[in-house]
């Protein structure tokens, strides 16, 4: 049978030293809707896919990217419930820090609590690993960051990145677009194009969302569906 008597345990290693569940949960991920990140020099974006699956689901309600404090949000891909979990994690030990030192947690530390988490519901009994990745971004005294959080704990700083469905055309698209003195603006206009690249059907201020932060009040803000109209006028 090979590795397949461990694809069911979560906290055993198979023999060729793979923890399955982990790569089942990076198999969700994948199949849900892209989302992607860009750092410019002055800021971050993040853009979703927010495609419905009828029209009678009242998109207000429908909201991919969160805040977690002033200065820093996210998007996933993959289990939307999973998402909320942690969110609600991430939100409540970044407030405890405010508390307790009167100013926002740095953008490293509230990726590192999430990394956190994420790595404990790998080693524990009883559980599953999140069927999320995310993509975190923030400004902080340090500047600019964009970070992805993987179902296994693990982070890496990046760029630009995409996860989800088409992840790996967007990823190559990025890599060729990007450079790294981009202006916010510029990544908005690369975001948009990165995400019509691989979009089914038409794209448009209803089926997308998209958030951005930038060094003029380093606030972590999603533009109304008006806005983003506006940037899809310009970029056609």
């Amino acid at each position: 049978t090979g590795d397949s008597s461990y694809s069911y345990s979560l906290t055993t290693f198979s023999r060729s030293g793979k923890l399955l569940q982990i790569e089942y949960a990076l198999t969700a991920v994948s199949e849900g809707k892209t989302a992607l990140g860009i750092k410019a020099k002055n800021g971050v974006v993040l853009c979703t896919d927010k495609k419905l699956g009828s029209r009678l689901v009242d998109s207000a309600g429908v909201k991919k990217l969160e805040k977690l404090t002033e200065n820093c949000g996210l998007v996933y891909a993959g289990v939307g419930p999973d998402y909320r979990v942690l969110v609600a994690k991430a939100r409540k030990q970044a407030q405890q820090y405010a508390l307790t030192y009167g100013e926002q947690k740095p953008v490293k530390g509230l990726v590192q609590d999430l990394a956190a988490v994420m790595q404990e519901y790998t080693q524990s009994g009883g559980v599953r690993p999140f069927g999320v990745s995310l993509l975190v971004a923030g400004y902080d005294d340090e500047g600019p960051h964009l970070y992805q959080v993987d179902p296994s704990g693990a982070y890496y700083g990046w760029k630009a990145s995409a996860i989800g469905k088409n992840y790996k055309n967007a990823r190559s698209f990025l890599e060729k677009r990007y450079s790294d003195d981009v202006e916010l603006d510029d990544a908005i206009h690369t975001a948009l194009l990165t995400m019509r690249e691989g979009f089914e059907g038409e794209m448009n201020q209803h089926n997308i969302e998209l958030a951005i932060i930038g060094d003029n009040d380093m606030l972590f803000k999603t533009l109304s569906p008006q806005e983003l109209k506006d940037y899809l006028d310009e970029a056609n």
